[in-house]
């Protein structure tokens, strides 16, 4: 998907849990999957830790590199296509955290996983099948299913779980913040 945002600062949802971001995860980089503009990697790097900001787009890349010269950061970048068939691109590497915003790939999920260093911090939101009713996006296979996501990630330290309707404009949402035993 390339409609990614604009100028829009970091997702509430890790501002309001940015104290997470501290300690033991500057170990290794935060990865902001799927990233877009970079918003929400920008907002950890301008907090000292070490950034990777994937996102198949050139395009969403070049948006990121402006915003993170213009924030007075230095985060990495990594143009990767996260769907390649069989493949798993995260492959070899470790990371601190991962940071998933309004960004879908069920066959993903498992290399998030092996990804993420134990203790580390998966922050996840994304639209539910209920968006359907609202606007875009409407293609199930980026939609949760009720309760997928937690599933997912049950037997994690659940740190805060949310499934619903929520903002103007309305948008049907879940979202987890968890840490990987």
């Amino acid at each position: 998907m390339t409609d990614f945002r604009r100028g829009s600062g970091p997702d509430q949802l890790l501002t309001q849990y940015a104290y997470l971001f501290s300690g033991d995860l500057k170990d290794y980089p935060v990865l902001d999957l799927a990233c877009g503009d970079g918003q929400n990697g920008i907002f950890l790097a301008s907090k000292g830790l070490s950034v990777v900001l994937a996102d198949r787009s050139e395009e969403a890349l070049s948006q990121a590199g402006r915003n993170a010269r213009a924030a007075g950061v230095s985060v990495q970048f990594w143009q990767v296509d996260l769907e390649q068939e069989g493949v798993n691109p995260l492959e070899g590497r470790t990371f601190s955290a991962v940071l998933v915003f309004r960004y879908l790939h069920r066959p993903l999920i498992p290399c998030i996983t092996k990804s993420l260093k134990r203790g580390g911090i998966l922050m996840y939101e994304t639209f539910t099948t209920e968006q359907a009713r609202w606007g875009k996006p409407k293609n199930p296979d980026h939609l949760l299913k009720a309760g997928e996501l937690l599933t997912w990630f049950h037997d994690w330290e659940v740190i805060y779980t949310f499934e619903g309707i929520m903002g103007d404009p309305q948008k049907a949402i879940a979202q987890l913040v968890c840490r990987k035993q």
